[in-house]
């Protein structure tokens, strides 16, 4: 499907539970049973898109994490802006490690829950990330979305990030989006660490989670949504982070560039929008793998 229509469709579903209707989806598959609450969610910013959702995981799912995790942290990563690559810095000391999908009966349901939530497809997200933050760690403002080209080769940009909030943090350690349209609107008190009131800034709570769009509704990056972690002052921080991209994040068989083909029904349509332009990797390919509308871009011959 189109990433721009899962986009309005969650954009829809997020505006009707932000109006506070009581209702309630119920998810039920193989591996989990959730029940998703709209009445707990509000709608935080439109500019980023963000929204809070009040106990969105129990307890027993906060420490399960926790458990999985604390033995096999390691320091953290961040990606290098030219080669893509996993780099260590100073913007992110954090320590961290990555479960796997559906790694076990609980992850899969959290994940499930999120795809609900959200209206991605569980196949769109990576692997949940794990984070640890102790006295003074942090996490510097920036984006989610992707500056080089490598990154966008499997499941093109990050189109929106939920962070779960592990564990309470008893000063420090806040959300903050530094370029948040409604920064002015939120009360400073002294609740809030000098890093959040650098913006509009949310405190972690265990249970809760927090989804924001690094994307506009038309898939163009969003630089409001430019966010950190702020440094924690007392106690510790745990989150898991869940990423989620505008195609599938699964390794796709490679195709061949001897076949000429379109490999989706909308590429036609894609095309004359001016599609083979603006995102070349999906619709054309790389050296290294045919684009998914190689026929509807007049790259290759019947």
């Amino acid at each position: 499907m189109d990433p721009r229509l899962f986009l309005l469709i969650s954009l829809c579903f997020l505006v009707q539970s932000s109006h506070g209707k009581e209702s309630s989806l119920k998810l039920t598959t193989g591996v989990s049973s959730a029940a998703l609450d709209p009445t707990r969610v509000t709608q935080i910013s439109w500019s980023p898109r963000a929204f809070l959702y009040r106990g969105f995981l129990t307890d027993e799912e906060c420490d399960h994490f926790i458990d999985l995790a604390k033995d096999k942290l390691e320091k953290s990563m961040v990606a290098d802006n030219d080669s893509g690559k996993s780099i260590e810095s100073e913007v992110r000391t954090s320590s961290g490690m990555f479960l796997k999908k559906a790694q076990d009966a609980i992850v899969a349901g959290v994940e499930e829950k999120i795809a609900a939530w959200t209206f991605l497809p569980v196949e769109n997200g990576e692997a949940m990330q794990i984070l640890h933050y102790e006295h003074g760690q942090k996490y510097e403002p920036h984006f989610d979305f992707f500056h080089d080209k490598a990154n966008l080769e499997l499941g093109g940009h990050r189109i929106a990030t939920v962070l779960m909030y592990l564990s309470d943090v008893a000063k420090g350690g806040e959300t903050v989006f530094p370029n948040s349209e409604i920064s002015f609107k939120q009360k400073k008190g002294n609740d809030l660490s000098d890093c959040a009131k650098q913006g509009y800034s949310v405190k972690p709570r265990k249970g809760d989670a927090l989804l924001f769009f690094s994307l506009h509704p038309d898939a163009t990056t969003d630089n409001a949504s430019l966010h950190g972690s702020c440094p924690v002052i007392e106690g510790e921080k745990w989150s898991a982070t869940k990423w989620i991209h505008v195609r599938s994040f699964e390794a796709a068989p490679t195709r061949s560039k001897s076949d000429c083909a379109d490999e989706d029904p909308n590429c036609t349509a894609w095309a004359l929008k001016g599609e083979c332009e603006k995102n070349p990797l999906y619709m054309v390919g790389s050296e290294d793998n045919a684009g998914y509308c190689r026929k509807s871009c007049k790259v290759c011959s019947s």
